[in-house]
C-alpha cells in the first residue's frame, strides 16, 4: 500500500493541472467574446439601421404589445 504522501502528491498535481486547464479555457472564452464583440461593432458600422428597418421594428413592438394585451385579457 502506497504511503499517504503519494495520494497527497497525486491530488496536488491533479489540482494544479485542473487549474491550468481552467485558466486556459477562461482566457480562450474571454478572447472569443472580445472577437464577437468586435465583429458586431464592425457590422453595425458597415450597416447602419435604415428608416424602413426602424419602422418594421416599431410595427413588431406594437404587435407584441397588442398580443400581450390580448393574453392578459385587456381590451384595446
Amino acid at each position: 500500500m502506497p504511503d499517504p504522501s503519494f495520494y497527497l502528491m497525486t491530488a496536488a498535481f491533479t489540482l494544479i493541472g485542473l487549474t491550468a486547464v481552467s485558466l486556459i479555457a477562461l482566457r480562450g472564452w474571454r478572447d472569443w467574446i472580445a472577437l464577437k464583440t468586435k465583429e458586431l461593432d464592425r457590422h453595425r458600422e458597415e450597416n447602419p439601421p435604415t428608416a424602413s428597418s426602424r419602422i418594421e421594428v416599431a410595427d413588431l413592438k406594437e404587435r407584441i404589445r397588442k398580443l400581450e394585451a390580448i393574453a392578459a385579457g385587456v381590451e384595446l
